[in-house]
């Protein structure tokens, strides 16, 4: 006979293996699918996701998770059968507010909604997008309802991504970085330019993906349990630990776009393939967080993948990749080039001293909509006033401004705040990174990522899920989240590139 604990994680199982299906069928919608599918995807998903939401919801499932309750009450608090019912059960009981039939609505809509924005994006025409938007951000607000009373409309779509944050915290988070961020943007304007020039040159596209997922098998991803597709915009999909995927996209005049996006989509999976086998089929089998998530992403994207050391290993092999393009480019001009900063209109491809504030950027625009302050057809317009205002340029077009994201076309509001608060982190797990390993400049120079990778696994990816992502901060660096190392790192990398003092 089965026990409480083997019960309800049969029932989390199947849960699972629902959520793992509607999985497997967007990461098709975005890789594969012929644009004539879209209705049909957008019903079958619409399926899917109210079966599982209506399974987990259901008085069985709450009956089996007070019977594990009782059980784990005897054990360790920290144990993993613990966690996982206090985080079931802090799901559940936000879960049960939300209707089966909200959950079908919304599904539906942002289906048809992602075909929609890739041809409105390949257009540059957000009019065909907004009637597509309207109903997705009524969707959001009405599922902010189900969580009344709030401190603000924007914090339990937050909660959904980054637990326990609140947009005013993030405000706080923000305001202050704007100020070190913009001051050092300035002064490094003041310095002078950098030559990126040949950085848009002619790179093949199978040339640039043989050395990408080069790169990602030294850091360990494993193409055994993963595999590498082309997208309209990069992102990485879980059907479970043992088949994690990444797609990228290329830009055959800008050598940075792929390379860089699939450093940053195999940090990414790195991270969800390093979760312990105890903890699969399970809500437990997943990042902390998406601040977590990004953490790991940055850090290998940019502390690693833009660092000094890392190019010392593999300019080299670059270079006998594009002989024509980068023969005669030595490696410090390289290296200043693909760390050049500039303000830019893509966040993507934007350089780390400038990304944050197309993040601060969105989190501005999503806060009025979800107040109802900012009518969906005026997005383009101040879209394009806000990144005069925080980065003095203006988009061209469409494309190039509004449309430029997939997030809201997917109904994800309040994901992109999580993408700053993942820098900060980053910084932080380096500080520690580098205590524990003194000689890592060294390593990554030699092409050697397995001291780095166990860190990151024994600390962070074997958990999943388990710990808040404010315990995970607190276990790894005894404090909490910090904007202070990543300032640190700005401008001790920056300074040294310019020459500031």
């Amino acid at each position: 006979m089965a026990t409480p604990i083997e019960r309800f994680r049969r029932l989390l199982g199947e849960v699972y293996d629902l959520n793992a299906a509607s999985s497997v069928l967007a990461w098709d919608q975005q890789v594969l699918m012929p644009p004539g599918g879209a209705e049909g995807r957008a019903a079958q998903l619409a399926t899917l996701s109210s079966l599982a939401h209506t399974k987990f919801t259901s008085d069985e499932m709450g009956e089996a998770l007070e019977a594990a309750r009782q059980e784990t009450d005897k054990l360790d608090a920290d144990s993993d059968e613990a966690r996982l019912v206090s985080e079931v059960g802090r799901e559940y009981d936000k879960q049960r507010k939300v209707t089966a039939e909200w959950v079908a609505e919304f599904s539906r809509t942002t289906s048809l909604a992602h075909q929609t924005w890739q041809k409105a994006k390949a257009d540059s025409d957000f009019g065909a997008f907004a009637p597509q938007l309207k109903p997705i951000f009524k969707l959001r607000r009405d599922y902010a309802d189900f969580f009344k009373p709030y401190d603000h409309v924007y914090d339990p779509l937050l909660d959904d991504f980054e637990p326990g944050m609140k947009a005013a915290q993030v405000q706080e988070i923000f305001d202050d970085l704007r100020t070190h961020q913009v001051a050092l943007v300035q002064a490094i304007a003041d310095a002078g330019p950098t030559d990126g020039s040949m950085l848009h040159l002619h790179y093949p596209e199978a040339e640039q993906w043989a050395f990408g997922e080069a790169v990602i098998r030294e850091f360990g991803y494993d193409f055994e349990r993963g595999r590498q597709d082309k997208s309209a915009h990069p992102f990485t999909t879980s059907f479970g630990i043992n088949d994690v995927r990444i797609t990228t996209r290329f830009m055959e005049d800008f050598l940075p776009s792929a390379l860089f996006a699939t450093l940053h989509e195999a940090g990414h999976a790195m991270y969800e393939q390093g979760v312990k086998p105890d903890l699969a089929r399970t809500p437990l089998a997943d990042g902390a967080s998406l601040a977590i998530h990004e953490s790991q992403s940055r850090l290998w994207e940019n502390l690693v993948g833009r660092s000094w050391p890392f190019w010392v290993r593999f300019y080299g092999r670059l270079q006998e990749t594009f002989p024509a393009q980068l023969g005669g480019v030595s490696l410090e001009t390289f290296y200043r080039a693909i760390n050049k900063v500039e303000p830019s209109l893509i966040r993507v491809e934007a350089d780390e001293a400038t990304y944050n504030l197309h993040i601060m950027l969105r989190f501005e625009l999503e806060k009025a909509l979800m107040e109802d302050n900012l009518p969906v057809d005026d997005l383009p317009a101040v879209w394009n006033d806000k990144m005069q205002e925080y980065l003095g340029i203006t988009p061209p077009n469409d494309a190039q401004g509004v449309l430029q994201d997939v997030h809201w076309s997917a109904g994800l509001v309040g994901y992109f705040p999580t993408y700053a608060l993942g820098n900060l982190v980053a910084c932080q797990w380096w500080e520690r990174i580098a205590e524990a390993i003194p000689d890592l400049e060294k390593q990554v120079e030699a092409g050697k990522f397995d001291e780095l990778l166990g860190w990151l696994r024994t600390n962070i990816h074997q958990h999943g899920r388990k710990f808040k992502p404010t315990e995970l901060i607190e276990r790894i660096t005894g404090g909490g989240l910090s904007a202070e190392p990543y300032l640190s790192y700005l401008r001790t990398k920056f300074g040294g590139i310019y020459g500031l003092s």
